[in-house]
Formats: structure tokens, C-alpha cells, sequence
């Protein structure tokens, strides 16, 4: 599928990219490769440093608090049980990794089902390669503004780490900039508008393309 090259100035330059149909338009993307990623995406975010006291681990006197007979009360060993107030907790959390691994091939299956459905909704732009001589959060704005997606989420990828660019952007609250590398699904699909430089549709086709 061929879409057209837009320059900063919002204008076609007349040039057309080919888009990949094994990246780009998928016949049946797969919702179910697209749920693993995700969900291993969060699982990998969470920190998972929670941590409760249980009774071997409070401070505490280990004496029992009365008799075990006699007194007409259940019987207790210390007053850390979890039974008393300050006592330790039953099966509290415990610090845990969360992540978990996820075939490759599934992972790039994922990102080709969301190309394929940002594709459909027409939401994705291309853009020819340019960069910024400085950080400028105001030439940045105007590259939005000129392509008419300024206001919206957006997700913006370039070949390679553009630290000119990633700077310029990284302010505005609806924009993310990545590198093509570092592109994943859950980005792809958070996004209402996913606009690729030329060398990024290029390290997208080297990645994905079967």
C-alpha cells in the first residue's frame, strides 16, 4: 500500500512510500497476540516492591499474654498472632517480579495487528526525514500545528534516536517520540495518530516484515 510523504510544512512532496501489507494491512489481525503484549507490557512496568510484616517478622514479645487454661478466653501463643491488634498479617504481599516472557514471534505479531488497525483508521502519516539544528518546543508545535494533528495523542517514531527531536517534544503532554526501535503496542494503539519519518518505515519494515 502506497501513502503519501508529507515535509514539515504539512505539504505532499510528491513522493510516495510503499507500506509493507505483511506490517501494514494484515487480512485478520490477531486481538489475542495484541492482549499478551499489552498485558506483558503493564506486568513489566509494575515495580512489585509491596511488602507486609508477618508475625515471624514484627517486634514483639514472644511471652504468651495469659494462661492457656482457665481464663475462659481462646487460647494464644504471643501477642504477634494476626489475630490481635499490631499483629503480623496472614499472607501479606511479598516483593515479586511480575514480568513474564512472551515469544518473539508474538510480540511481532502484535505490532503488525496494531499498524494494521491504526492503518485502517487511517491514522497514520508519513513524514520525510528532517531534524532540528537545537531543541525547539515551538518548531515541534508547528510541525504538529502545519499537519493539522497539534491537540491530539501522538505517537511519533524516527530511525534512529534523535536527540534534537526527542527534546523538542518531550514537553508536550499528548506526544511521545520514540525511536523505531523501541516501538510497542501498547504505544501504537494509546496513540490517535502515529506519524513515521521515512527511515523509521524502513527500520519497521527490517523488523516485522516476514
Amino acid at each position: 500500500m502506497e501513502v503519501a510523504v508529507y515535509n514539515i510544512e504539512g505539504t505532499d512532496t510528491g513522493k510516495r512510500v510503499n507500506l509493507a501489507e505483511s506490517v501494514f494491512a494484515l487480512e485478520t489481525p490477531n486481538d489475542h497476540a495484541i492482549y499478551l503484549d499489552v498485558r506483558q507490557i503493564h506486568a513489566n512496568r509494575r515495580q512489585g516492591t509491596h511488602k507486609a510484616k508477618e508475625r515471624g517478622e514484627i517486634s514483639g514479645t514472644g511471652k504468651k499474654p495469659f494462661r492457656q487454661k482457665g481464663t475462659g478466653n481462646a487460647r494464644q501463643g504471643d501477642r504477634k498472632s494476626p489475630l490481635w491488634r499490631h499483629g503480623g498479617r496472614v499472607f501479606g504481599p511479598r516483593p515479586r517480579n511480575y514480568g513474564f516472557q512472551l515469544n518473539k514471534k508474538v510480540k511481532a505479531l502484535a505490532r503488525r495487528s496494531a499498524l494494521t488497525y491504526k492503518a485502517r483508521e487511517e491514522s497514520i502519516r508519513v513524514l520525510e526525514n528532517f531534524t532540528f539544528d537545537s531543541p525547539s518546543t515551538k518548531s515541534f508545535l508547528s510541525v504538529l500545528s502545519n499537519m493539522e494533528i497539534s491537540g491530539k495523542k501522538v505517537l511519533f517514531v524516527t530511525g534512529e534516536v534523535d536527540r534534537n527531536v526527542y527534546l523538542s517534544g518531550r514537553n508536550l503532554p499528548k506526544t511521545q517520540v520514540v525511536p523505531a526501535a523501541d516501538l510497542n503496542t501498547y504505544d501504537i494503539l494509546n496513540a490517535e495518530m502515529v506519524v513515521l519519518t521515512e527511515d523509521a518505515v524502513n527500520v519497521i519494515h527490517e523488523r516485522l516484515v516476514n
